[in-house]
């Protein structure tokens, strides 16, 4: 009698400034997790952001953050790699690493739409297909989106595409917001918020 085949493990990988982690971005890891039948989801904050024309804030407290934010899902797991690396972070040499550490298992690179987009500029991107599936997370309301994701799935091989509920908030205006004394609090979980005021991140210098 042959015995069941088993699955591979699905390992998704999710990387980013998260500085700070915000409501859309637990709204993505949430939808990732269930669309894609994840067993775990690394959460990576980059280390030099070789491609943002602003300074990051330092990894400890993004990283710091990134757990505060995570907490209430189970299968994610902050992994701090890529703020240990020395020189450029490339998305490409965490996909090789992640590959030598979980053999066989498939791995799920998400990515925002706008990433999708300029995946051709991605250091090695011809390589990124055969390493991982690139997931893109769609937001509901996105004008032609499948117009988009049609031609993005003739470049990139296997591309996926998550479906999103509409969200609008972006990191840069929470920073602004904390900048200007606005309140912060229907953009962040409240453990959040409350790090970024105890440790006095984003005001004006």
């Amino acid at each position: 009698m042959t015995a069941p085949a088993t699955r591979s493990l699905r390992i998704g990988v999710f990387g980013g400034a998260f500085d700070p982690p915000h409501l859309g971005h637990v709204a993505l890891a949430k939808a990732a997790i269930a669309e894609l039948s994840l067993d775990r989801l690394l959460v990576i904050p980059t280390g030099h952001a070789w491609h943002k024309a602003r300074a990051l804030s330092p990894a400890e407290h993004r990283l710091a953050m990134a757990t505060l934010a995570f907490a209430g899902i189970p299968e994610v797991q902050v992994d701090a790699r890529e703020t240990r690396r020395i020189g450029a972070s490339y998305t490409v040499d965490t996909l090789r690493e992640l590959h030598a550490e979980n053999s066989g298992a498939a791995l799920h690179l998400l990515i925002g739409e706008d990433q999708a987009r300029a995946l051709h500029t991605w250091h090695e991107s011809e390589a990124l297909p055969a390493l991982a599936i690139i997931c893109v997370a769609a937001r509901a309301d996105s004008t032609g989106a499948k117009g988009q994701f049609d031609a993005l799935s003739a470049e990139i091989p296997g591309l996926t595409v998550l479906h999103m509920p509409p969200m609008a908030v972006s990191a840069t205006e929470i920073r602004q917001r904390v900048a200007s004394g606005e309140s912060i609090a229907p953009l962040v979980f409240e453990p959040v918020a409350r790090y970024i005021d105890q440790h006095l991140l984003y005001r004006p210098h």
